[in-house]
């Protein structure tokens, strides 16, 4: 994924936590804040310790960042995105990972009109 497309800063992460909106399912979380001098969206990742070790929580976040990729021409602007994965993620495949990213941002009204 793109630096431009990247949350790295903690400040940026914390923004969105305590300005931004935040919706749920059972595998993961999301909060997201309109960034008006954007011209893309920008997403941050978040898979905690309890999920398991490194190598589970690197395969989460690389699934979570290929369903973005495939989504991208889809996902409104200007916003930034933080997913926070749950625990149910560790047990999960590639399809399931993006069908409940699709089904947050859906709900959200954050993917456009097909």
């Amino acid at each position: 994924m793109k630096k431009e497309f990247r949350i790295k800063k903690n400040e940026e992460f914390q923004y969105a936590f305590k300005r931004g909106k935040s919706f749920a399912n059972r595998q993961l979380v999301i909060y997201y804040v309109e960034k008006k001098d954007q011209q893309h969206f920008r997403i941050g990742l978040s898979v905690g310790k309890k999920i398991g070790n490194a190598v589970t929580r690197n395969r989460i976040k690389r699934y979570l960042r290929q369903s973005f990729q495939e989504l991208e021409s889809n996902i409104k602007y200007p916003y930034d995105i933080v997913i926070i994965a749950r625990q149910s993620t560790k047990d999960m495949e590639y399809i399931e990972i993006k069908k409940s990213l699709t089904h947050l941002l859906y709900k959200e009204r954050l993917l456009k009109k097909v």
